[in-house]
């Protein structure tokens, strides 16, 4: 479970909104500096429990960088920061408190799977993909 080099990404793995978002991220990720899982997994799960986040209290998207955890509009912002492109650029609205930015993911969040779908599975990985996902 440790991972020293590269930030773990955890995602709701039936929303159609985060699976597109790891599709998204994978293409703006030249460097291969992320890895995946859903947060559903057993992997996920070990995750969340090493950072002490209670799985019923998270539903959305996760970043592991280094011993630390974001999550929420924060992880978001973390992830831009080594993507391709101007999307770095994003991270900046970091200086947003922390109080608006997870209103607004929040928002976006609990209407996901009515704007966006959900499937009845997790995600699975292209064999082109799959070293990106991490798996026990």
């Amino acid at each position: 479970m440790k991972n020293k080099q590269n930030d773990v990404i955890l995602f709701d793995g039936v929303c159609n909104l985060c699976n597109d978002a790891v599709t998204f991220i994978i293409k703006r990720d030249s460097k291969n500096h992320f890895r995946f899982a859903a947060l559903e997994s057993d992997i996920g799960l070990l995750y969340l429990k090493k950072h002490q986040i209670n799985p019923k209290e998270i539903d959305s998207i996760v970043l592991i960088r280094g011993e630390r955890a974001y999550v929420k509009a924060s992880a978001a912002l973390r992830i831009a920061q080594k993507m391709d492109g101007f999307w770095p650029l994003l991270s900046a609205l970091i200086i947003i408190p922390r109080l608006i930015s997870n209103a607004i993911y929040e928002y976006i969040a609990r209407n996901r799977y009515k704007w966006f779908g959900k499937q009845e599975s997790c995600m699975i990985p292209t064999k082109d993909l799959r070293d990106k996902f991490l798996h026990k």
